[in-house]
């Protein structure tokens, strides 16, 4: 019953069915005629529909759209874009109402109301929808000219005889405006989550006791000769974390989407965006649960904690098809709601995340009432409570151009999270589809790092670690780092520097390396064997230099970059531009000089192509202010945390920028270009290989 009310929902809501794949015609450049009188659209110009928020409906998997039954595109006012067919007979047989997705019978003791378009209606349903001002059909768009209107409220008995489910009769969301409905003081009504013991039963039966994760190290050089110190010797230290288990082995995740739906994200934003969110909502299984808040002006909370199940993906469906933008933007207030929801929750599952999306200037905590800045302290954006007790990522994308770069990069940095730039709109869903790859692939939780000195004359000079947090300890001679997460295949890579001396042995051991971390599927703690990293010290140096690994020099050149970034960002920031240029550039002469460089290192030759790529966004203050100072940060966002974010106007594994791209996401992306609502295709017979796996250490 639960997958009848499922497939009405999304008929109800407008959505369309493409082709999995899409056939490339290279020799066409046009639409064409077909001897048979159909039109095929060639594959450049379907995608071009397509990144302008129109989807395409076939019959059948080829690319022919047949002229007896002609579709004209029509805008919802909800945002979807749906096709009308001119010769539809479907009104006349309609039996189902699109609102709440029940049958219509005559004479059962509900009013049925018929449109001037001929689409019918339960009556509660029809004026619940329209009190508001709504004159259009919700099924073919069409407007009305007379609306129906319930003079008085229905009695209990009426009440009870409603065909609407018991789970949405009271639903705030299906009034419509959503930020004047009254919520509840404190947010503990989330969904129950079935019990975790049973869950971890299924999946461990189901993973390998391999899947653990994989440690490498890697010296700076084997070999030392006795008679020589080396200062600044670095030792590489790489994780490689297991694969993803199937929907049922892997962790359920609490997501909580706080969206601005603000006066600038009218039109195909928020068109856009709620497509966006329908990929979510597809995806998640239904152990997930999801809420969703809207913020422009004030912030609110469509729903609370839900599961996917069948019923709460219509349910989430309905409330984000309905959202409407209007109002200033109110970030703080937003990400309040939204650790409000974590924080009051009865129930958790083992991952918990915030994805927040804006487009705009947070006009009331960081501008001032007259749009002066009053505050530069973004972290007051982000509530104590992430920041502390929660320890909850937040993952944001800036929309657009005219986004608060600095704020939602600020925001991400002081929660755990990554920074995205959506330069171009109609990335946003392969920008979700890539955060979603990686949240629904947790395998480790609690991530500790330990590094500890072996020979008694050696100290840590450093651990280099990006944004995640390094202790010394001991004098110096133990080291921790905390990763907390990991994703499935995702690999993280640190430096530890320290001076060796001159010795007499023949073996000089230098460091022990071991981590621990929590499974989040059976909740153990789980303790590696330590990994010994060892160099050989003979009497004299062979003959020509000493020989540098091209894995640590890789990452040596990945911080120099990083580096180079926030030098240039700063000075840029204060109005140099031309000094900011000359930083990347002496940093791109730099890697082209380098050891991996010159072995045809892919990694640093897209570290190249990404500072020039910063060099010509830098290249004017217009340019800058409107997507330079993005493009560094949600670049220095990836780098710092070696994870994948959206970058400019692509998430494609193609990209090299995108060395940090798992093959979940990969995966994520892919069905993103290849489905719209309503079609999940399911996952390719071979893999995408992201960038990350042909990088791995040899």
């Amino acid at each position: 019953m639960g997958s009848d009310k499922w497939k009405k929902a999304k008929q109800a809501l407008g959505c369309i069915l493409i082709p999995q794949t899409l056939e490339t015609n290279p020799s066409s450049s046009s639409s064409n005629i077909n001897t048979n009188g159909s039109t095929v659209i060639p594959n450049e110009h379907r995608r071009r529909l397509s990144d302008a928020g129109v989807s395409l409906y076939s019959t059948s998997p080829s690319d022919v759209i047949r002229p007896p039954s002609p579709m004209t595109p029509t805008p919802s006012s909800h945002g979807l874009m749906r096709f009308s067919r001119t010769n539809s007979k479907s009104s006349s047989k309609q039996k189902t109402c699109a609102i709440c997705l029940n049958s219509m019978i005559p004479g059962q003791g509900l009013a049925i109301f018929t449109a001037e378009c001929s689409h019918s209606f339960h009556f509660n349903c029809i004026t619940s929808n329209v009190k508001h001002g709504n004159r259009v059909c919700p099924v073919c768009r069409a407007k009305w000219k007379e609306i129906p209107f319930q003079s008085r409220t229905p009695g209990p008995r009426e009440k009870l005889r409603g065909s609407m489910p018991s789970w949405n009769r009271n639903d705030p969301f299906l009034e419509g405006n959503h930020l004047q409905a009254s919520e509840p003081g404190i947010y503990d009504d989330d969904d129950f989550i079935e019990e975790q013991r049973r869950i971890r039963e299924q999946s461990v039966d189901s993973v390998s006791e391999n899947q653990r994760i994989e440690i490498k190290t890697c010296a700076e050089v084997s070999a030392i000769p006795k008679s020589i110190s080396y200062a600044d010797f670095t030792v590489l230290i790489h994780l490689k974390a297991p694969i993803a288990g199937s929907q049922n082995s892997r962790a359920p995740v609490d997501l909580v989407t706080v969206l601005d739906v603000s006066g600038s994200m009218a039109g195909t934003k928020l068109a856009l965006l709620k497509r966006a969110m329908g990929f979510v909502i597809q995806h998640l299984g239904p152990h997930d649960r999801l809420s969703v808040i809207a913020f422009s002006a004030t912030a609110r909370r469509l729903f609370p904690l839900r599961r996917m199940n069948d019923i709460g993906r219509h349910q989430a469906l309905l409330a984000v098809n309905s959202l409407t933008s209007n109002g200033g933007t109110n970030i703080a207030e937003g990400l309040k709601k939204g650790a409000k929801v974590m924080l009051d929750r009865k129930y958790k599952n083992p991952v918990s995340s915030i994805i927040l999306l804006s487009d705009g200037q947070d006009t009331y905590t960081v501008m001032g009432p007259g749009g002066s800045q009053s505050r530069t302290d973004y972290n007051s954006l982000l509530p104590s409570s992430i920041q502390q007790s929660l320890q909850i990522p937040v993952h944001t994308f800036g929309f657009g151009v005219d986004h608060d770069a600095v704020a939602l990069h600020s925001i991400s940095e002081g929660s755990g999270g990554t920074f995205s730039f959506i330069e171009v709109e109609s990335v946003i869903q392969d920008a979700f589809a890539q955060c979603m790859g990686g949240l629904l692939s947790v395998v480790t939780q609690e991530l500790v790092v330990s590094v500890e000195c072996v020979h008694p004359t050696l100290e840590l000079r450093s651990i280099e670690a990006g944004s995640y947090f390094v202790r010394l300890e001991d004098n110096a001679r133990i080291g921790h780092i905390s990763v907390g997460d990991l994703y499935a295949e995702e690999d993280k890579h640190f430096l530890a520097t320290l001076n060796i001396p001159n010795a007499s042995i023949n073996e000089m051991p230098l460091l022990k390396v071991n981590c621990s971390y929590m499974d989040p599927l059976t909740n153990d703690r789980i303790n590696l064997d330590e990994v010994a990293v060892k160099i050989d010290r003979p009497e004299t140096q062979g003959t020509g230099p000493l020989v540098v690994s091209i894995e640590v020099d890789r990452q040596r050149n990945r911080l120099r970059a990083a580096e180079a970034m926030s030098q240039a960002k700063y000075v840029a920031e204060g109005g140099d531009l031309a000094g900011a240029i000359s930083i990347l550039e002496r940093c791109r002469e730099m890697l082209s000089e380098s050891t991996s460089a010159q072995a045809g290192d892919p990694m640093t030759v897209s570290l190249g192509n990404e500072l020039r790529e910063i060099q010509e966004r830098m290249c004017n203050r217009q340019m800058y202010e409107a997507s330079g100072r993005a493009y560094v940060l949600s670049g220095l966002s990836s780098h710092s945390w070696q994870r994948a974010t959206a970058r400019g106007d692509t998430t494609s594994s193609t990209n090299l920028s995108q060395v940090y791209q798992t093959t979940m996401m990969a995966d994520m992306i892919t069905r993103s270009q290849t489905m719209v609502f309503g079609n999940v295709p399911s996952p390719p017979a071979a893999p995408l290989r992201s960038l990350s796996q042909r990088l791995s250490p040899r």
